[in-house]
């Protein structure tokens, strides 16, 4: 494909659309990716599952060849080398198409920007690529029992065994970290220090010492597991950045996070309900309507207002994605964003439930439709969205600080 510049992103688009129209497999067309779940997680358990000729795995590998999984990468790590311009083109045409998205990554969300940025070559030439084409899942060693939302207060012991370091310790509300490859980790290596005693590792999933427990939500699905670390050996070359220089690239890829989880509450998406379709039309069927319109006033001018704050919600997160491009990483702004997410995600949630009536606190069984049991468990589900990623209570506090720059309470 040729390199085109900012000045003719028309003819780019036209061949994106081209090429996404020519390579989209057949078998994949007579699903919608906004009403069909299935996702393409990559890793090795991943393609174990379905084999390498599932048109999913076909798809991602072929998107992945372009480095369009990760488009503004480096070509030298397996990224597709486009300006943010062209990235955004590519992302737009994907959606539009309602086409799969070809990879669902925490490795190409929160890893490889910061490997990009505090990594040694080494590092980026060994994972990006792979990140890149799927082949490695990865999860994210943050919390602990007694470390949550301050998570600098972490206890997870890493020890210079002089050829190599130990890892001891306990994880929890580790995402996937049962299918991951490998996971990125925050260890103690100095515990006469707080933030300036924290390292940031790469510890490979399959290491003897490594063990992950599913923990059962509310909701019914298991998403989250606790982690332990017993003895685990890691080379030395695993330690990403500094010794004791892990908080500040922590910070950092925390901010690529609450971007991510930002972008997934969009209206219609997954996330509170939003799998049991459009709010409106879902409230007009159980309802009713006068003249064309939702029959109960007062639940149509919520409902328009949730969908207003929505879509002033995608806006804010489509400029901010680009300055933070333009920015070389995000700022605190996407602390703003993400608890409005989840707040909106929630009222959303709420809003599904109390439209469907009884029926729509159907768990299971006969008497309620699909669309009623996930809009069920969709709303237990947002319960987590003002926990994960940083509480709503964080990032209001990083508002507070960082953005609105007030003192600190006395």
């Amino acid at each position: 494909m040729a390199d085109f510049g900012a000045a003719d992103l028309d003819t780019f688009r036209a061949e994106v659309r081209a090429w996404l129209e020519a390579n989209y497999p057949a078998e994949l067309r007579a699903a919608d990716a906004k009403t069909d779940p299935e996702a393409v997680w990559g890793g090795r358990a991943f393609e174990g599952e379905r084999g390498s000729g599932d048109p999913q795995i076909v798809w991602m590998r072929r998107v992945a060849e372009k480095g369009w999984t990760a488009p503004t990468w480096p070509k030298e790590y397996g990224g597709g080398g486009l300006t943010p311009q062209q990235a955004r083109v590519v992302d737009q045409e994907i959606a539009a198409g309602r086409y799969r998205p070809p990879l669902l990554s925490f490795g190409i969300w929160m890893l490889g920007p910061v490997l990009l940025e505090y990594g040694s070559e080494a590092q980026k030439k060994e994972h990006m690529p792979r990140i890149v084409r799927g082949e490695i899942r990865w999860c994210q060693g943050y919390s602990e029992p007694g470390a949550g939302s301050d998570l600098a207060s972490l206890a997870t012991k890493c020890e210079d065994k002089g050829d190599h370091w130990q890892i001891d310790g306990q994880k929890v509300w580790t995402s996937y970290a049962d299918k991951a490859d490998w996971c990125f980790c925050l260890v103690r290596t100095d515990a006469t220090k707080k933030h300036e005693g924290i390292s940031f590792v790469l510890i490979d999933m399959r290491t003897p010492g490594v063990e992950t427990r599913p923990i059962k939500l509310i909701s019914g699905e298991s998403p989250f597991c606790e982690t332990f670390f017993t003895g685990v050996k890691i080379p030395k070359d695993n330690l990403v950045g500094k010794i004791n220089g892990g908080w500040e690239i922590a910070k950092r890829l925390l901010q690529y996070e609450r971007q991510n989880i930002s972008a997934g509450f969009g209206e219609g998406g997954g996330v509170g309900g939003g799998a049991a379709g459009d709010l409106g039309e879902v409230a007009k069927r159980y309802v009713g309507t006068e003249d064309g319109r939702l029959a109960d006033l007062d639940l149509r001018q919520r409902i328009t207002r949730n969908k207003m704050d929505f879509q002033a919600l995608r806006q804010t997160i489509g400029r901010t994605a680009a300055e933070s491009r333009a920015a070389n990483g995000p700022s605190a702004a996407t602390s703003i964003i993400k608890y409005a997410a989840a707040e909106f995600a929630k009222e959303r949630a709420e809003l599904m439930v109390e439209t469907m009536g009884g029926q729509g606190l159907g768990w299971e069984g006969e008497g309620f439709s699909p669309a009623e049991t996930a809009a069920a468990h969709g709303w237990l589900r947002t319960k987590a969205n003002s926990i994960e990623g940083g509480t709503s209570e964080v990032n209001l506090n990083v508002v507070s600080k960082r953005v609105l720059g007030l003192p600190d309470p006395k």
